[in-house]
């Protein structure tokens, strides 16, 4: 039986992706405080990390690449 509702940052991929991603959500817990993420938003996604409240990424790898132009 789920309980509660935490506030949760959940950081992930998309399976076409290598773009690191994030969201904030309310997800119910269980009877033991483990929050129960809905299959749903799971699939196609790699969730790296599950954070208690909402957390503010300043910076993740991917972010300062450049592109490259004029190669070769």
């Amino acid at each position: 039986m789920l309980q509660n509702l935490t506030q949760v940052t959940i950081i992930y991929y998309q399976e076409e992706s290598l773009e690191l991603l994030h969201e904030v959500k309310l997800i119910p817990s269980n009877e033991q405080g483990r929050v129960v993420i809905a299959e749903g938003f799971k699939e196609g996604k790699s969730i790296i990390a599950v954070c208690v409240g909402e957390i503010q990424i300043l910076d993740k790898i991917g972010d300062r690449i450049l592109p490259i132009v004029n190669v070769a």
